[in-house]
């Protein structure tokens, strides 16, 4: 169960990426932060895996529901 889920899908984009690494940030080990996009979160997994030490690139899973709705699910170690 996710700690934190954040739809992002009304967030100007300039905002989206320092709001997500904010909630991840403020979540304990072990927890998840899901975010739902507008699209598939590709550039967030390689920006996180390159520059979040905390970031369980292993665990990273992503769902596309819909043509505008991804929901991806990403672990703090």
């Amino acid at each position: 169960m996710p700690a934190t889920t954040l739809d992002i899908r009304d967030v100007p984009p300039p905002e989206r990426h320092p709001m997500i690494h904010e909630a991840f940030e403020d979540l304990d080990s072990g927890e998840t932060l899901r975010i739902v996009n507008d699209h598939e979160p590709k550039p967030l997994f390689y920006e996180f895996q390159a520059e979040v030490e905390d970031f369980d690139a292993e665990n990273y899973a992503v769902e596309r529901r819909d043509a505008d709705e991804f929901v991806a699910d990403l672990p703090k170690v």
